[in-house]
């Protein structure tokens, strides 16, 4: 199929991009890499009056990594930050994730800023930005403003985005210390590269005795938006790494805050199993301990 007509811009900046979203009004969509929208509009699901394409606006494709945190620009790939050493170096977590979403091609294609704007519940990133505490930077005709992960994700491909306005950058803030900060990510999807039914991602920050001084676990496909388990941090703080009752405590938390619903890819009680499961085997890996990804469940 083929999308139906549309106006197509090239923004030269972030400016210029907002003055023609304002102009084109609520129908108009930003275009990144468009791996997400572009389908969508095959299909006809998604029919914008036009599209203002950003990946030109100089600077947009940036990723700086210093001391403040990292910043990424609304152009930076999959691909660009998966290859950026620096983003290993500081951030972990993110290659963990980037690694389980689509293929070589979508990775290409896809970027960060857009996968996170699209919010699609069953999506790596929105779940990895919660666990590492980062923050959306939005730009519109009434400024920029700085929204945190967990108020920026709203429902089913909705988040905080008002429709005048863009998400330019995404910032994660730094690690206290990245030698004593650990994390994994879990995932469980029919075949790699496939919609993932379940995931977790798990960040713990470990004091000189090799204790959790803080806990932030995050999971997604168990609800409509990327969740916090904020009850099964709190069990781990005190306890240290690589303590199997800890993980199991977290594990039941798990199991007992998400209210996963049936669908057409797993049932409710797979899905709260699942995520469980993939908390405890995530703090297992935070841990050193060997642990079989979720292809095997």
């Amino acid at each position: 199929m083929k999308p139906d007509s549309f106006a197509f811009h090239i923004a030269e900046s972030t400016e210029h991009a907002l003055e023609v979203l304002a102009l084109e009004g609520d129908d108009a969509k930003i275009l990144a890499g468009g791996q997400s929208l572009i389908p969508l509009m095959n299909f006809r699901l998604a029919r914008p009056s036009a599209l203002i394409d950003v990946c030109h606006i100089p600077g947009s494709d940036r990723i700086v990594v210093d001391g403040s945190g990292i910043r990424f620009g609304c152009s930076v790939r999959h691909s660009d930050a998966l290859r950026a050493a620096e983003v290993r170096t500081a951030s972990p977590l993110i290659g963990q994730a980037l690694k389980w979403v689509g293929h070589e091609a979508i990775r290409s294609s896809g970027t960060l800023c857009g996968s996170t704007a699209h919010a699609d519940p069953a999506a790596e990133l929105p779940a990895v930005w919660l666990a590492l505490g980062a923050e959306m930077i939005i730009d519109g005709p009434r400024g920029e403003r700085r929204v945190e992960a967990e108020s920026f994700f709203r429902s089913f491909f909705t988040t905080a985005l008002e429709a005048d306005e863009m998400l330019t950058e995404i910032y994660v803030p730094p690690a206290p210390d990245t030698d004593r900060r650990r994390s994994a990510f879990q995932e469980v999807a029919r075949r790699h590269g496939d919609f993932a039914i379940v995931g977790a991602a798990v960040v713990v920050d470990l004091d000189e005795q090799d204790r959790i001084a803080a806990a932030r676990i995050s999971v997604l496909g168990a609800g409509e938006v990327p969740l916090r388990m904020s009850s099964a941090e709190a069990v781990l703080v005190g306890a240290r790494v690589d303590d199997p009752q800890a993980h199991a405590d977290a594990e039941v938390e798990v199991r007992g805050a998400i209210r996963p619903s049936d669908d057409s890819h797993a049932s409710a009680r797979y899905r709260r199993n699942v995520t469980a499961t993939l908390v405890r085997r995530a703090l297992a890996e935070c841990a050193g301990i060997p642990s079989t990804n979720g292809r095997s469940l």
